[in-house]
């Protein structure tokens, strides 16, 4: 299944749960949750079991098998207390999971969503590309919903890219957006370093996953969507996150950057 064809699927799905008074925004933000609790069992087995971090990321008793197991009114409690113990977490868990809250209205259209249209498919064998331009499908349509409510705005990807094309980032630079939305830039950053060095050493990859990109982000929602989607590129890990929910301004950040 491509990217558009899986945009498509959950997006449709967003329309039914409009009747039940969801916003767009709302929506995407369930996904940021579950999409997470299931790459994180996803990475739990064969054959990422044997990365430690990523198979304890998640506690047993929240984990995504656990609201496989459930229905109904016992489904909804038990997402809400998931919610609400992993946003005491440290690191993505905290940046994703802090002040979540279940929007939704109707155990069935929850059970729907984590059953047929998040648990039917396998998201960590997916390509990066695949599994993430769906997610940042997504975000555009969101976007382009709600416009630029609370002062936000989306750069068009072509503009974002054109930017980039014109800084050209270079291996083991870092690569700083100090008003990183749901991470557009960044990503983009890192399309071109993957697409323009296909010979990184070791190092080079470690440092672009987990050092490389770092934004900061005023708003908590915005900064756990661009949290997830660079998650879903492979960027970040749970020791390592890539976005700060602050004002980058409020302080000098000295020479810790080569581009900004």
């Amino acid at each position: 299944m491509n990217s558009a064809t899986i945009v498509q699927k959950l997006w449709n799905y967003c329309n039914v749960l409009r009747d039940d008074g969801m916003s767009y925004g709302d929506y995407v933000e369930q996904l940021t949750y579950l999409l997470f609790l299931k790459m994180a069992d996803e990475r739990s087995k064969p054959p990422f079991s044997q990365d430690a971090s990523q198979a304890n990321m998640i506690p047993k008793a929240y984990a995504w098998p656990t609201l496989l197991e459930k229905d109904g009114d016992e489904l909804f409690d038990h997402y809400r207390h998931t919610l609400e113990k992993l946003g005491a977490e440290k690191g993505t868990l905290m940046l994703i999971f802090t002040k979540a809250q279940n929007k939704f209205q109707d155990p069935a259209k929850l059970r729907r969503l984590i059953v047929d249209l998040i648990g039917g498919e396998n998201w960590s064998a997916m390509g990066a590309d695949v599994k993430g331009d769906a997610y940042e499908g997504l975000l555009e349509k969101n976007a382009q919903d709600t416009k630029s409510g609370a002062g936000q705005y989306f750069t068009p990807r072509p503009l974002i890219k054109a930017m980039v094309d014109a800084v050209a980032p270079k291996p083991r630079e870092t690569i700083c957006d100090p008003a990183c939305g749901t991470a557009g830039f960044l990503l983009a950053a890192h399309d071109f370093l993957v697409a323009n060095n296909t010979n990184l050493t070791k190092a080079e990859k470690k440092h672009l996953k987990e050092q490389a990109m770092r934004g900061w982000e005023l708003v908590q929602s915005t900064a756990r969507l661009a949290a997830m989607n660079l998650m879903l590129h492979g960027i970040g890990s749970d020791s390592n996150v890539p976005v700060l929910v602050s004002d980058a301004l409020a302080s000098d950040p000295g020479d810790r950057f080569d581009i900004v």
